[in-house]
């Protein structure tokens, strides 16, 4: 794949007058004053169906499961997945629609597509992923057509690229079948108004040392006794994305509450192959970024006349606009190269998905921070847009892993290779 399809750049072009029309005139309302971001997000489900084609993928593979539950025989989820000969352009299309909404988006008001991305894809993947056929049909297509706010709750405040060591948060079994859940977990998107919570701990079982407690999820909804959810924090960035912090005090679950309804349901496992899904996603923000950015810059340095001759004219300028297209380039062939892969029916391993939005999201803060620099005093005013573009770039290279910790899962896997 080496350039957008024509079905892709009419549907690319249909979402930019989206954005453009609907999001651009409120990202105030939604980056500073505190407008929550769910009812844009739902509008734009509805406008493009997107609500209805993920409940039409929904019960599709609810009434797979059913056939294998009742017996019937099917074909094995592989099997159906498996392209044969050339991916097609019907695939790639497919495969498309998943990050052009993200691609267009990011370019005025990224914060929207992490509240968006943690919903529908960290906590309803989590759950159509790991969950039970029952736990699915109950909870997973609110999430994944954003009727109901997800918030997946993995990070604590001494906790954070040490996600699972650092854990302190337990689940002690109550010895009538369910459990009693403590803990507290901050930095959670979407946590100060999720419907759905998927709340990652440590089994506390007698005899077994803290690090070797089994890592346990349980799904929760809001208003349970015991547990609390903040009011949004105020951030560097992504205000658009409301982030807050979990308390939980004895709260009493049952059995039909633990993903999978096993204890081996959703694991370390579970939660690094969300890690990797959730790092595929990055690139396609970074690109938003990167793509407005530049267009700001490109168009400033035309029209802005210092010395008596646009600031365009000068070598330096020029070399920070040439670099800005190389970096969009790359991130720009990156996303093609998912694109074909998921159209393939595959997945990027960690390893990928680490190196892709290492390079992403180091190349959108590099562009991001030139490009208030090619505005000068101008560029540091919010009504120019690029330091919005540069504080939401920041968050790139923290959140879904940070840039460090990207750098070991590729080391890892280039020296464990044989």
């Amino acid at each position: 794949m080496i350039g957008w399809t024509e079905q892709q750049i009419m549907i690319r072009d249909m979402m930019r007058d989206f954005v453009e029309k609907e999001i651009a005139p409120i990202v105030d309302d939604l980056e500073y004053n505190g407008l929550p971001p769910y009812e844009v997000l739902r509008k734009m489900f509805k406008t493009f169906g997107m609500d209805e084609m993920a409940g039409a993928s929904f019960d599709k593979k609810i009434a797979r499961e059913e056939a294998i539950a009742r017996g019937e025989k099917v074909a094995a989820e592989s099997e159906a997945k498996k392209v044969e000969g050339p991916v097609t352009e019907e695939a790639i299309n497919a495969a498309g629609m998943e990050l052009l909404p993200i691609i267009e988006i990011s370019r005025h008001c990224q914060g929207l597509i992490t509240a968006m991305g943690v919903s529908v894809g960290l906590t309803g993947g989590a759950i159509m992923s790991k969950g039970s056929l029952a736990q699915k049909k109950k909870y997973a297509r609110d999430l994944l057509t954003l009727k109901k706010v997800g918030a997946w709750a993995i990070t604590e405040p001494n906790s954070g690229s040490d996600a699972f060591g650092s854990m302190k948060s337990t689940a002690k079994r109550d010895g009538k079948g369910g459990y009693i859940l403590n803990g507290n977990k901050t930095f959670i998107t979407n946590g100060p108004y999720a419907d759905t919570i998927i709340f990652i701990c440590k089994l506390e079982e007698e005899g077994v040392a803290a690090k070797d407690r089994k890592l346990v999820s349980f799904i929760l909804d809001t208003g349970m006794p015991g547990l609390e959810q903040s009011a949004p924090f105020k951030k560097m960035g992504i205000g658009s994305s409301p982030t807050g912090e979990l308390f939980l005090s004895d709260v009493a679950v049952g059995h039909d509450r633990l993903m999978g309804e096993s204890e081996d349901g959703y694991g370390r496992s579970g939660a690094k192959s969300t890690f990797s899904a959730e790092r595929s996603g990055v690139a396609a923000m970074a690109l938003g970024l990167v793509e407005r950015a530049l267009e700001l810059s490109v168009e400033y340095a035309k029209t802005r006349v210092q010395f008596g001759q646009p600031i365009g004219s000068y070598q330096l300028i020029q070399l920070k606009l040439a670099k800005m297209e190389v970096a969009r380039l790359n991130i720009e062939n990156m996303v093609f190269r998912y694109l074909e892969t998921r159209a393939a029916g595959e997945d990027f391993t960690l390893a990928q998905a680490s190196a892709m939005k290492l390079y992403a999201a180091q190349a959108a803060m590099e562009v991001t921070t030139e490009a208030v620099q090619v505005f000068g005093g101008a560029g540091y005013m919010r009504e120019m847009r690029v330091e919005q573009l540069m504080r939401d770039a920041k968050i790139l290279q923290i959140y879904a892993g940070t840039d460090e910790m990207q750098v070991v899962a590729i080391a890892k896997d280039l020296l464990s290779r044989g």
